[in-house]
């Protein structure tokens, strides 16, 4: 479903450049739950901005579902973000003039796409019934995490990036959060790909994968 191939990309900075991916491999499977693990600096974050088409790569080739990520246009990755991927990111980027019911409806709307008995599922798994109506600021972390995850599971795209997911939450909460983000992933099918620092959350997924000095090992 996911195919990355000898994938490069090198930053300038201060006339020096860095070699952040120096021929990245990793093929994800549909509905395969994979956790990306590694030092700070070895590339996740990079590797997980390249597959969303939020920057270009230098070298390589990137395939989701057969079609090729790396020779869309800037409008076609945004499309691409639109309506075949979901993204969760460690700051969880709700719009806060939104209400919670519109938050999750925010990205299937926008896409063409939105299932009013989906949204319904999402409500009820996620436990936001009597979160609706209140605003981002008036919610828990937890609580606009989860909002955040059903947010990018309403399109049923066909692969979820997250981003240190859990990374402001405690551990407690991010045991929940990654539990909800994990059954319904099984749910809609689709990939997952995570980003995370933490083994033991990395253990609860379908298979780990390590990024160390730009390759995976």
């Amino acid at each position: 479903m996911l195919s990355v191939r000898n994938l490069t990309k090198t930053y300038r900075t201060a006339g020096e450049e860095i070699a952040v991916l120096r021929g990245v491999n990793l093929d994800i499977a549909r509905g395969e739950r994979v956790a990306l693990t590694g030092e700070s600096g070895s590339g996740k974050s990079t590797l997980l901005h390249l597959i969303a088409g939020l920057d270009a790569v230098d070298g390589g080739e990137i395939r989701l579902n057969g079609a090729s990520v790396t020779d869309l246009s800037d409008a076609g990755r945004a499309a691409l973000r639109r309506d075949r991927l979901g993204l969760v990111f460690q700051q969880f980027n709700l719009i806060p003039s939104l209400s919670v019911d519109d938050n999750l409806a925010f990205q299937s709307r926008i896409a063409g796409r939105h299932d009013a008995a989906w949204h319904a599922e999402l409500v009820e798994r996620l436990g936001l019934a009597k979160l609706l109506r209140r605003y981002p600021e008036q919610l828990s972390g937890g609580q606009q995490q989860r909002v955040a995850i059903g947010r990018a599971l309403a399109t049923k795209p066909l692969l979820l990036l997250a981003d240190e997911p859990t990374g402001n939450l405690d551990e407690a909460t991010a045991d929940d959060v990654l539990a909800l983000a994990r059954d319904l992933v099984a749910r809609t099918g689709c990939g997952f790909l995570m980003v995370t620092h933490s083994a033991r959350l990395a253990a609860t997924l379908d298979r780990r994968v390590t990024l160390h000095a730009g390759l995976v090992t």
